[in-house]
């Protein structure tokens, strides 16, 4: 809830910013907070409003910079457009539109305007505002390039000289930009065209409004008793505002969601050598939709946007990272910005992953980071005649020399005894079980120096195995015991009574967690036992389990049961069990900020005492555990939707007896 409140704050601030001033933080930065709140709070009103709601300072016209121009209301509603930032996204709107054409145009990055026309003369230029209400800065847009003062037209096609004034009145809208060239040669001290354009259009002595232009895309009447539309279409009406003397966007006409797709991707490889800043595509259908377009947001329209998280690249080699047993591969390509950061690698995640985008050493790409930190090759776009390079896939093991086994989704070396391989399951263990002080340089030592070669010589160390670690010779020779030694000795003695999902996660089994043995041990299969004579179908059966984590989960005990029995048989390990906890039986699902507790501790309590934990409200819950009990959060809806408790974390803690 604290997050959901930060971002309404946040969000209506940089709103504020944008349609009254300059903005403070890029398009694809509030794009990324917007799509964030719709993701925890879908019903959120922020997301119904359109502008920087100066609705309400109508009356208080000093509220905010650029409150002294006059208002004036749209002669239709300037909606807001909802986006896609994903090719996903926006295959899922066309499944609902189901246009038979689609009208692509450039989605311009600068400030909405209204221009408004009487009897074919202009007369008022208004800002888009909160989209019923906007600034008129009709001073300043009359300095801008692009503006029609008069529309005219010729009375005939083969004059030179004979025009009439069309007698439109209503409204055209467009976009005010500034072009690079223009920013590079006045603005540069501006963090970019759009900042610098909505800086000097709101600029009430409309200094610098010159360096301006208008970029027009619609058009609609308020009157059509003298002249009526001279277009049947959304394409005839893009002719008729360039044939009136508008500047306007260029148009493509796509037959398939898929042409939009690839016309996207070409468009973001030329972006550059566009003279204006673009931020993505709007596409419509070719008939013309009025009652659409007076929504607050046009369903027949949608945003198509260029992530600030992608950008297209050439594959240039293919580098494979081996982490314990798997080998991972990382493709490499020529350096893109993402995010602001520059980028040349990002995870093919498997051989699988190479397969299905047909990937090859010179294939252009796409790449992403969506929120990830780790930036991910997503698709390869088919260019004609590529010189391209089959990627070469290792077959042998860089450490010991065993043949590696390739099951599509994981590429590994099956010798148990690889040095690499043990090094990386104790490293995994050690981090799992949270042993303090036996850091990365001593289990390099250990095992160099052959002290141990699995996870149950760990339970075998002493301090006098371990004190040369920690002593030089003269301190060895003057002292019979170290502190260090010591603590690391006590601190394995403290991991020896651990629960079942903690055991089987220390075994470093490729994506197997705690909480992937936890779906496990709540469907039942609630012991070591169990767990081994499990087949794959039941085990994939699980929700939330599925077949290929079954099969790798399979493998891995395989590989693992021998050490795993001889751990619990002989009593070095001792499993918990929490079936008798005061919270067996019951789950949890924490919302908010604790005050006294970490969420993950108070996570682990419940655990530690029996409970399960959710990381949503879903049927079966016992509790929502949030300080804000009242909220109006879709979490607190959903839960008294379904009857489920909410407490706060004071009744949390005396029910876990604390």
């Amino acid at each position: 809830m604290n997050r959901i409140q930060e971002l309404e704050k946040l969000i209506t601030k940089y709103q504020h910013s944008y349609y009254t001033n300059e903005a403070e933080i890029s398009d694809e930065e509030f794009d990324i907070l917007w799509d964030e709140l719709k993701v925890l709070d879908p019903e959120n009103p922020i997301l119904k409003k359109v502008g920087s709601d100066i609705e309400e300072n109508f009356q208080t016209e000093n509220s905010y910079s650029g409150g002294n121009f006059e208002k004036a209301t749209h002669l239709i509603p300037m909606g807001s457009q909802e986006k896609a930032a994903d090719p996903n996204a926006f295959l899922a709107w066309t499944k609902k539109v189901n246009f038979k054409e689609y009208l692509v145009e450039y989605k311009l990055d600068g400030a909405s305007l209204e221009l408004q026309y009487e009897n074919g003369k202009f007369v008022k230029g208004v800002t888009r505002g909160n989209g019923i209400i906007g600034d008129d800065i009709t001073a300043n847009v009359l300095k801008m390039k692009g503006l029609v003062k008069e529309l005219k037209i010729k009375t005939d096609e083969l004059s030179l000289f004979g025009e009439e004034v069309l007698p439109f009145t209503g409204g055209i809208r467009g976009e005010v930009i500034m072009t690079h060239e223009v920013h590079q040669k006045y603005f540069s001290d501006k963090a970019n065209c759009r900042n610098a354009a909505n800086g000097l259009m709101k600029r009430k002595d409309g200094e610098g409004s010159e360096h301006l232009q208008i970029i027009c895309y619609d058009a609609f009447f308020t009157d059509t008793s003298n002249y009526e539309y001279p277009f049947k279409d959304e394409v005839e009406k893009m002719n008729w505002l360039e044939k009136i003397g508008f500047t306007t966007s260029p148009l493509q006409l796509c037959n398939s969601p898929e042409e939009v797709i690839d016309y996207r991707v070409k468009i973001m490889e030329n972006r550059k050598s566009i003279p204006y800043d673009i931020d993505g595509l709007v596409i419509k259908g070719k008939k013309i939709d009025l009652i659409d377009a007076k929504r607050n947001r046009p369903e027949k329209q949608i945003a198509f946007k260029f992530s600030l998280e992608e950008a297209i690249s050439v594959l240039r080699d293919v580098i494979w990272s081996e982490s314990g047993a798997t080998y991972t591969p990382i493709g490499i390509f020529d350096t893109v910005e993402l995010a602001g950061t520059k980028v040349k690698r990002a995870s093919l995640v498997n051989t699988n992953t190479i397969k299905s985008l047909d990937v090859k050493i010179g294939s252009h790409v796409v790449v992403t980071k969506r929120g990830e930190i780790i930036p991910k090759i997503e698709r390869v776009i088919k260019h004609d005649e590529e010189k391209t390079l089959e990627i070469e896939i290792p077959s042998i093991c860089s450490v010991c020399g065993s043949k590696l086994i390739d099951e599509g989704t994981r590429l590994y070396c099956p010798n148990k005894t690889c040095s690499k391989k043990v090094y990386h399951q104790i490293e995994k263990w050690i981090n799992v079980l949270d042993i303090r002080d036996f850091g990365i340089a001593l289990l390099k030592w250990v095992l160099d120096n052959k002290k141990i070669n699995s996870i149950s010589d760990i339970y075998k160390l002493t301090e006098d195995d371990i004190i040369e670690f920690f002593l030089n010779e003269e301190s060895l020779a003057n002292a019979k015991e170290s502190l260090g030694a010591k603590k690391v000795i006590a601190s394995i003695k403290n991991h020896t009574e651990i629960s079942l999902s903690t055991f089987i996660a220390g075994f470093d089994i490729e994506g197997i967690g705690e909480l992937s043995v936890d779906k496990l041990v709540n469907a039942g299969f609630d012991s070591i036992e169990k767990l081994i004579n499990a087949t794959e179908e039941e085990l994939a059966n699980v929700n939330g389990f599925g077949e290929i984590l079954a099969a790798t989960f399979k493998q891995g005990l395989k590989e693992n049961s021998d050490e795993m029995l001889h751990l619990l048989n002989s009593g070095i390990i001792k499993l918990k069990s929490n079936k008798d906890g005061i919270f067996a039986g019951l789950t949890f699902c924490f919302t908010g900020e604790l005050f006294t507790m970490k969420r993950a501790d108070a996570e682990s309590l419940v655990k530690s005492l029996g409970g399960t934990t959710k990381s949503s409200v879903v049927k079966d819950l016992s509790y929502l555990v949030t300080n804000d009990t009242s909220s109006g959060s879709s979490k607190n809806r959903k839960a008294q939707e379904l009857g489920i408790p909410v407490i706060d974390e004071k009744t949390f803690l005396s029910l876990a007896g604390k």
